[in-house]
């Protein structure tokens, strides 16, 4: 009776596996790298403060089977009497403050520099709304709505008889996507006109509140071209999960040509950029 209960057991397991395994193809156990300097910022300083926790959890764990094993009972170990130790102390006292500080100071450098929107080459304003976003290139006169695009929301509707997955990217693409240039240090103003929203694009390292009456300021510098998606990260009502982001990363002629498209004067980039490290002016 056991061995037949243990079969079906195993049979269960091994079929719930199965049934998960689309979803397991997908699953990444680390954060993304990202695809902008900011990102990569966050991606660095994540793996050295895991590898400092990941040492002293070693350790920890290692003393641990020392004393389990060492001091067990079968082994007739006597315990120690004293009261304290004015050495030992000051070791575990200065030792965790020395790692805490080696670790607050790149961390510190980090915020510093995530928050840094200094020699910005384009402005952004994004406003959240129920339930779209408002794009406006504050310099360049441009300014657009970007909603669900007109299959998702189709497909989402109840009895509409359409197959989810037989639309592509569903409820990740948009009517109008945001497009910017490549190596390009983007200012971003993100606010709200109604309720609590949040602009997140995980590729880019970037979550930001949007909060009516509130402007709050970040920035990205994207190194590679394509799109890439993100949504509201904010409960904004019932129709929350239905508010994506799409931005397209193109070439600086792309993007100048986009603009022009749009009846704005495209930019003039300043020639002798060498990397993503350096500035380019636009003038108009």
């Amino acid at each position: 009776m056991k061995s037949y209960l243990s079969a079906i057991g195993a049979a269960v397991v091994a079929g719930a596996l199965l049934w998960a395994a689309p979803a397991l193809a997908d699953f990444e156990l680390n954060m993304p790298e990202g695809v902008t300097t900011s990102s990569r910022d966050i991606y660095t300083l994540h793996m050295q403060i895991l590898l400092v926790c990941a040492v002293i959890a070693a350790g920890v764990y290692a003393a641990m089977i020392v004393a389990i094993v060492k001091f067990r009972k079968s082994a007739h170990a006597t315990p120690a009497r004293f009261t304290h130790n004015a050495t030992v102390e000051v070791i575990w006292t200065v030792i965790p403050a020395a790692i805490l500080i080696a670790m607050a100071v790149p961390a510190a450098d980090t915020l510093v520099r995530l928050e840094d929107t200094r020699d910005s080459e384009l402005s952004i304003k994004i406003t959240g709304y129920q339930w779209q976003w408002h794009y406006e290139f504050i310099d360049h006169g441009v300014s657009f709505y970007s909603r669900l695009d007109r299959e998702s929301d189709a497909a989402r509707q109840p009895g509409s008889g359409v197959d989810p997955r037989s639309v592509e990217n569903y409820l990740l693409e948009v009517d109008q996507r945001l497009v910017v240039p490549v190596d390009t240090k983007m200012r971003v103003l993100v606010t709200a006109a109604d309720v609590l929203h949040s602009w997140w694009v995980p590729d880019f390292g970037v979550k930001k509140d949007a909060i009516p009456g509130f402007v709050n300021e970040t920035w990205f510098e994207a190194t590679e071209t394509g799109v890439y998606r993100g949504q509201c990260a904010e409960l904004c009502g019932m129709d929350h999960g239905f508010m994506p982001i799409v931005v397209e990363v193109v070439s600086r002629e792309a993007f100048a040509d986009w603009l022009a498209d749009r009846g704005a004067t495209a930019p003039a980039f300043a020639e002798g950029r060498g990397d993503s490290d350096s500035r380019t002016a636009f003038n108009e």
